[in-house]
């Protein structure tokens, strides 16, 4: 069951089709939606199956995790209902033991990073791509909150979509703070994939599936 509050969502799919198989979920940036990042797919390993899902919230010809009180800054009470929403979803298609790995670009990487925050034992790992994570959202940002949790983490030194200040803070909440076991990646460009930072994406999901 999903929340009443919102549609059911939208998912694409790639890849394996076994109910079993480590589900790799690609959540899209602000504006966005689920066809424009399922692509990545295309670039990361064979054998996980890739679901790209559609943000609930209707939003400049796009779809949005979330209502902001600014670039980066999640509405406490909207990311709370979107974050019960999709995880409806997920316990639906990802039961207790199926292998869960969040990629979020942007928007989607603050909304990964508040599913992780907030149930961290849940996921085998989590990509925080070119975004923030979501402080001062209600959501738990203590030191040791991600204590061993596999995270890769990369950004653009000229992005300059997302707030300088919450990009550093994440920077060195995600590298010094965590606890997690942090991939991180720094670029010389802006606010976007590329594909050294795909293939470094594709090297860190391929090292967590051998696990």
């Amino acid at each position: 069951m999903t929340d009443a509050t919102f549609a059911p969502p939208t998912v694409a799919t790639r890849g394996n089709d076994d109910p079993s198989a480590p589900l790799v979920v690609l959540l899209h940036g602000r504006g966005s939606n689920e066809q424009d990042i399922l692509d990545l797919a295309t670039h990361l390993p064979a054998g996980p199956q890739y679901a790209a899902v559609r943000a609930p919230i209707a939003e400049g010809g796009g779809y949005a995790w979330f209502a902001n009180r600014g670039i980066g800054r999640p509405v406490a009470e909207s990311l709370r209902s979107t974050l019960h929403w999709f995880r409806s979803w997920l316990d639906d298609v990802a039961p207790a033991g199926r292998p869960i790995i969040l990629a979020g670009f942007s928007g989607g990487a603050a909304f990964a990073g508040g599913l992780a925050l907030s149930d961290p034992a849940r996921f085998s790992g989590i990509a925080v791509l070119f975004g923030t994570l979501p402080f001062d959202a209600g959501i738990p940002v203590e030191p040791g909150q991600l204590r061993a949790l596999p995270v890769f983490i990369a950004q653009g030194n000229q992005d300059r979509v997302i707030p300088a200040e919450l990009l550093d803070r994440t920077w060195n909440y995600l590298t010094e703070e965590s606890g997690a076991v942090v991939v991180a990646r720094r670029t010389p460009g802006g606010h976007g994939l590329t594909t050294s930072v795909a293939a470094d994406l594709e090297h860190w999901i391929a090292t967590l599936l051998q696990q």
